[in-house]
């Protein structure tokens, strides 16, 4: 059981550590200035490495809360903006966009839980931890 946490830290941050190249990509910002992204040249490639970036951190759980902060920042003008099914009349389409609205949605959710609960004991941000406090509790040699 203990080794849960990792495990999820691990699945969940995939999809944002592989999806992040896609944003570096002329046709991905093209995408963008189509649905109205302002400075899409700029903005897109900088979520790209919102992505990376706090899926790295997710990852290998080094500052985790602060990674897990990016891609909430990351996830809620993207769902908005590119998943509005609301919009489509078509029913296929509506499907197809309303289930990419909900992965961002509990996508968004976990990162939300990340961010309040860390990255736990099997991470980076866990190991300087019970680092600082075993020096903490390791008494000066007399020596």
């Amino acid at each position: 059981m203990k080794y849960l946490l990792i495990a999820g830290r691990i699945l969940f941050s995939l999809i944002f550590l592989f999806t992040s190249f896609g944003l570096f990509k002329a046709q991905t910002i093209a995408f963008a200035t189509m649905k109205g992204v302002p400075f899409a040249s700029i903005l897109v490639p900088f979520s790209g490495i919102m992505e990376l970036v706090g899926g790295l951190s997710i990852l290998i759980g080094y500052r985790a809360k602060t990674g897990a902060w990016l891609l909430v920042a990351f996830l809620i003008p993207v769902t908005f903006t590119f998943h509005q099914f609301w919009t489509i009349q078509d029913a296929f389409a509506m499907q197809a966009e309303m289930a990419s609205f909900l992965r961002n949605i509990s996508m968004l959710g976990a990162a939300l839980m990340i961010a309040y609960f860390g990255s736990g004991e099997f991470s980076l941000d866990g190991a300087l931890k019970n680092r600082k406090y075993n020096l903490k509790q390791t008494p000066l040699n007399a020596s």
